[in-house]
């Protein structure tokens, strides 16, 4: 009796042990997005990869990313679970990444303790925000990183502003019915075109490096009197407002300006603007709507066959006449307001993104806890992290 006891107690605690010590992996999972409205995704090969090396297991929906020519088998391939349904991958995951907000229905698979990634437009879906923060769910949302130096590698506005900065010149020049490089012939020279940028931050800088590349003459101006070095560095002119107040935040992103700055740039534009025959405009402020820079009075100033390609459509515009997604003819002049511009770069697009999403989960996965770390002592945490909206 008392060996059997003791014999049970021993293999009992033996099996408990064996147990404890048996860590299950944290698993990351990524559902589709509604290839309608998005076309990246979040997880690529190279992506699930680099994350399976830091320990991690990952699981997909079932036929991920065909639409971008990358099939289930490169992924299952690498280790890769695939799923049958977003549920599925939503209720077997511990992290889940995504592009966009999650849907009604998406939302109503998540539980308590789940952490949620992506780029969520805080003060766009606050309803949808706020559903999942009331659920006990941790939702990171990675426009808002704090601009340092230990975030760049996952600053996700900075990877999609460069792609967005370099597709707008190219979706201009095929709109446009010129030549853009000064080309001399025997039957005469053609004039390079004249494209001017409003907005230096990383679309806008992109934009002028391209459009320099392709033979444009190329001026640009910004609010923020720093960004003037760093568009003469890429060959470009740069219009200055004369002002006393500091434009810039303490994060480098532009303020909001005065109604005297509004007329002393409305003063410039009008010279600028009969002199151009591209304009592209990326003037965005962070949480609010994009500034209204060309009112209807300047657009027209313009040549008729000239174009203006607002990036900034989505968050209302910076020139009149902007619709996202339409392109408004007037006096000959098109104004191309743009929607979902990553679209039309979906590949490229998803690699920047997903590389930034590992960089993200790299910094909150600790291999020592085999755990997702929120530490609020951590910047990049902290400011990431949605409690309400």
């Amino acid at each position: 009796m008392g060996d059997c006891s003791c014999d049970c107690s021993v293999n009992y605690f033996s099996s408990h042990i064996t147990l404890k010590s048996k860590i299950i992996a944290m698993i990351v999972g990524s559902i589709k997005e509604d290839i309608k409205l998005e076309k990246r995704v979040s997880l690529t090969p190279e992506t699930a990869k680099n994350i399976k090396a830091l320990g991690l297991n990952l699981c997909i929906e079932k036929n991920y990313a065909n639409h971008l020519g990358i099939n289930d088998q490169e992924y299952q391939d690498l280790g890769v679970e695939i799923k049958s349904s977003s549920a599925e991958v939503i209720n077997s995951s511990n992290l889940i990444i995504k592009v966009n907000c999650p849907s009604e229905n998406e939302i109503s698979c998540l539980k308590e303790s789940k952490i949620i990634v992506g780029m969520f437009n805080p003060s766009k879906n606050k309803d949808q925000i706020n559903m999942i923060v009331k659920k006990g769910v941790k939702i990171f949302s990675l426009e808002l990183l704090p601009r340092i130096t230990r975030a760049q590698s996952m600053d996700v506005l900075s990877s999609q502003s460069n792609l967005a900065g370099y597709r707008a010149v190219i979706d201009c020049v095929s709109a446009f019915e010129k030549a853009v490089p000064m080309m001399m012939t025997a039957a005469g020279t053609v004039p390079a075109a004249k494209i001017l940028v409003i907005g230096a931050g990383v679309a806008g800088l992109q934009a002028i490096a391209t459009a320099k590349r392709l033979g444009a003459i190329v001026s640009a101006t910004d609010v923020r009197a720093a960004s003037k070095e760093q568009v003469e560095s890429l060959g470009g002119k740069f219009l200055n407002v004369e002002q006393s107040e500091d434009m810039e935040t303490a994060g480098g992103y532009a303020k909001e300006t005065s109604d005297d700055y509004k007329k002393k740039q409305a003063e410039l534009m009008k010279d600028a603007l009969k002199k151009n025959d591209i304009v592209i405009c990326t003037a965005l402020i962070p949480g609010k709507p994009a500034p209204r820079i060309l009112n209807e009075d300047l657009v027209k100033l313009m040549r008729p066959g000239s174009i203006i390609y607002d990036l900034a459509a989505e968050q209302g515009g910076n020139s009149a006449f902007s619709e996202a997604g339409k392109i408004n003819t007037v006096n000959g002049i098109k104004i191309i307001g743009v929607k979902s511009l990553m679209n039309s770069l979906p590949l490229t697009a998803s690699s920047l993104y997903a590389k930034n999403l590992f960089s993200f989960i790299r910094n909150l996965y600790s291999k020592e806890k085999k755990d997702f770390n929120i530490n609020l002592e951590d910047e990049i945490i902290q400011k990431s992290l949605i409690e309400k909206v």
